[in-house]
Parts: C-alpha cells; structure tokens; sequence
C-alpha cells in the first residue's frame, strides 16, 4: 500500500463510524501429523476455480502454510459476522476436500521456521528481504479487527485512547504456549516472537491528531525505513485505505465463539473510545514504558496473573481488569447488539490446564484443532 496521504485522509473523512471487517488467520496442516504444510497456493488456485465467493476472501500471508479469510466490510458487526461464517464454511469445506486441516492457535507448537517455505509475493520478497531472520522466524497467526472510524483526528485520536488498553486486550486472547517444541512459559510467545522482534511493532506512542501521525509516516518515507504503509506492523493503526483503526494484538483463536466473542469486545471498545472522544471524557495518556509493563505482564502471564491499574499504580487480578473493560464497552455494545461471551478460561489457560493434567503438547495441539474444525466449519448462520 502506497502513502498517497491526500486520499488517505479522505477515507477517513468519508469513512462511517461502526462498519467492522473481520480478519482471521489459519495454519495449514497435515491432518495425520498436524506438521505445517505449504498448500496455500493449491488453496486459492482451488476456490478460483470452484468458489469465486472463497476465492475473494483468501488471503496469503508470510508463508505458503498460512492462509487468512477476511469478511470484507460489513455495514455493522452482525452483517460483518454473517460474511466472515460463510467464508468459514466454504475454506474448511475446501480444505476437507484437498486432505488438510486448518488450525488456529497463535503458533504452531513445534513447526520448524527453517522449513517454512515464503509465499512468492513483491510484498513478502520485500519482508524477507529487509528483515532476514525476523522476517523467517515470524510463523505466527492472529486475529484482526476493522472498525470504521469518522474523520482522521479522530481515528489516530481512538487509537491513543486503545493504547492501556491493548495489554488487556492481548491478556485475553492468549493462546499461544508453545513453540520450537518447547512449552515457552509464556501465554502469548506468538508476542514474543512477532511483536517484540519486528521493527515499528507493539505499541505504538501516541500521536495526538493527523498531522502529527503523518509527520512521523513521512520521515519514514524521507528517511528511506519504508516504501509501503504495510511496513508498519504496530498492535494498533489507522488503516490508511480502508477508514478504520485496526486492532491487530490479538492471537488466533481456537474456536469461533471465542473469536467472535473478541472481535465484539474490540469493536466496542473503539466505539467507546470515539464517543468518550466525542463526550470530552478525560484521558491521560500513560508513558510508553508503563503500557510495556503491562505488554510483559500479558505476555507472560495472560489472565493467570496481574496487571496494573496504571491510575492507580497498583497491581490488580487480569480477570478483573476484563470485568471493567466489559462495563466500559457495554453501552455502545449494547446499542449495536454486540455480545462479548468470553469464556471463562482462554485458550493459553486451557492449553496449560491439559498439559499440567498429563496430556503431550502433541495431545494439546490436536484438541485444539478439533475444536477449530467444530466450531469454525459450522454452517453459516444467517
């Protein structure tokens, strides 16, 4: 994506508070072994062929045994839900077909980065290229949220408020553990190893309006650090084509509920964050260092721990901190019918809960891919 920013703040200007796009991502598994297999070509040239619907939906990402699905705009949540259930359907229904399974975690627990093979793109050439071993070592899968935000002031402005807020947020989406074969001891390593290796990631500072957020992209630009806005990989973005901020924090979840559920919670929370905006509700923008306190505490702990109140300075339970981000999004939830049933253990909790009960990783791993393939290839409830 070029930095053509004339066009990029009339998407913001024209764009429409509350239109959602989904975006999920899979891993691409032999159904025997559930090793990584690089099959993501022979996928999309298969729904180019028999599912053109399939086929506008599918994505490549950084290697061939990665593939995403995006719903395409929805004019609210539910439109953007019903879009994204039916291109679950029709990839997992095409997977079958093909003898694959797919899988959902924020990492494959032993996959060897090594043998993953690029998927043949200028973008991901360009990726590979700059970045080398960063780029070759970032096997990961997440969950994206698009929320369409009015106005460019505003839409950088919704993204300084979500900044405290993103930890929690990562906190409850956890749900990598493993990694290299290894149990890391981590609930999230997919963090750990994408988030705090890739260059202009994590969290980024706080901008305070447009001109200050294109200021920073054009000494990028100057400066020769990128050529495409894709090269900004940060937890949280205004999205220059498409109107909308971005939450991109998240891991992959392993069943469709739980990334329903999550999607809701982020739609609502930059809603909220727009009218807090719009009410003149007070913020006071926390310093970097103390929403990386947080980041680490997420990482490394998940909801099994704390985080700080950073109003307070004093460390609170992560699950009550998910009880006050839920009453602070419930009303703009409430009036646009979004539901956030989060469950009460995530996935890094239920993938250690087996593992300390006596089952493998290998045992863990294949739950979770039954589970996905349950859940995510149901038929598309309209």
């Amino acid at each position: 994506m070029s930095l053509d920013f004339s066009t990029a703040h009339e998407s913001f200007e024209d764009a429409t508070d509350g239109t959602i796009g989904l975006e999920e991502e899979f891993a691409i598994l032999d159904p025997a072994t559930l090793d990584m297999v690089p099959r993501f070509e022979e996928l999309r040239d298969a729904a180019a062929a028999a599912d053109p619907l399939l086929a506008g939906s599918v994505a490549g990402e950084l290697i061939s045994s990665e593939i995403e699905i995006r719903s395409g705009r929805g004019e609210d949540f539910a439109a953007a839900l019903v879009a994204q259930r039916d291109h679950r359907r029709r990839l997992f229904a095409l997977a079958a077909e093909r003898g694959v399974a797919l899988g959902a975690t924020g990492t494959h627990p032993w996959a060897d980065y090594r043998e993953q093979r690029n998927i043949d793109t200028e973008h991901y050439r360009r990726v590979v290229e700059g970045l080398q071993y960063v780029a070759r070592r970032n096997n990961t899968f997440s969950l994206h949220v698009h929320v369409g935000v009015r106005g460019a002031d505003r839409a950088v402005q919704v993204c300084d408020r979500l900044r405290p807020v993103l930890p929690l947020l990562l906190a409850i989406s956890a749900n990598s553990p493993f990694v290299d074969g290894l149990d890391s001891g981590l609930h999230t390593a997919r963090t750990q190893t994408f988030t705090k290796s890739f260059p202009r990631c994590g969290v980024p500072d706080a901008f305070g309006d447009w001109q200050g957020f294109k200021t920073y992209l054009d000494f990028l630009v100057r400066t020769n650090s990128i050529v495409e806005y894709t090269q900004v990989w940060w937890s949280i973005r205004p999205h220059l084509a498409f109107g909308t901020v971005e939450v991109r924090i998240c891991d992959a979840q392993s069943s469709a509920a739980e990334s329903e559920a999550l999607a809701g919670l982020i739609a609502g929370a930059v809603l909220q964050a727009a009218r807090d905006l719009d009410d003149g509700v007070p913020f006071v923008d926390p310093a970097p260092r103390l929403v990386e306190e947080n980041m680490w505490r997420a990482i490394r702990h998940g909801l099994d721990g704390k985080l700080i109140d950073l109003e307070r300075a004093e460390e609170r339970p992560a699950a009550e901190a998910v009880e006050r981000l839920l009453a602070w999004t419930a009303p703009t939830r409430g009036e646009l019918g979004i539901e956030a049933a989060l469950p009460e253990l995530n996935g890094a909790q239920r993938q250690r809960r087996l593992l300390e009960s006596g089952a493998s990783i290998s045992d863990v791993y294949a739950a979770t891919v039954r589970e996905t393939r349950e859940t995510y290839a149901q038929e598309a409830i309209v």
